[in-house]
């Protein structure tokens, strides 16, 4: 079975930083793309950054772009994502999600992710 394992979160200092990973099992880790969601309090989910690592494609929302850094660990099967200058609306549970390569593009909706782990809470205070 694919499974997801998402932590690193906390309670963080607004402008401080958190690094947040995503231990991935079950699957060949070069042939999913892998994202990283979100959901604020009251929000929907909203997708945060992307890893495409075989193919080369990163990618950010604009919320988090110039702060925030995805990185995958091929040698460990887990992603990194680090987000700096966190602000107060950084605070929400994040999730990591994967889709196979050859059905993923940047633009998949959180429910049309096969695979999804559980959350990391992520509260940033000021």
């Amino acid at each position: 079975d694919v499974q997801l394992q998402a932590s690193g979160g906390g309670l963080a200092q607004a402008g401080g930083s958190l690094r947040l990973s995503c231990a991935a099992s079950g699957l060949i880790f070069d042939d999913y793309g892998i994202c990283w969601f979100r959901q604020r309090p009251g929000k929907n989910h909203e997708g945060v950054a992307c890893i495409n690592d075989e193919d080369g494609i990163i990618d950010y929302a604009t919320a988090v772009k110039g702060r925030s850094t995805i990185w995958a660990d091929t040698t460990d099967d887990t992603v990194f994502l680090k987000l700096d200058d966190l602000r107060f609306e950084d605070t929400a549970v994040y999730y990591c999600v994967a889709e196979r390569r050859a059905r993923w593009y940047l633009g998949l909706r959180w429910d049309e992710y096969p695979y999804r782990g559980q959350g990391t809470q992520v509260t940033v205070s000021s």
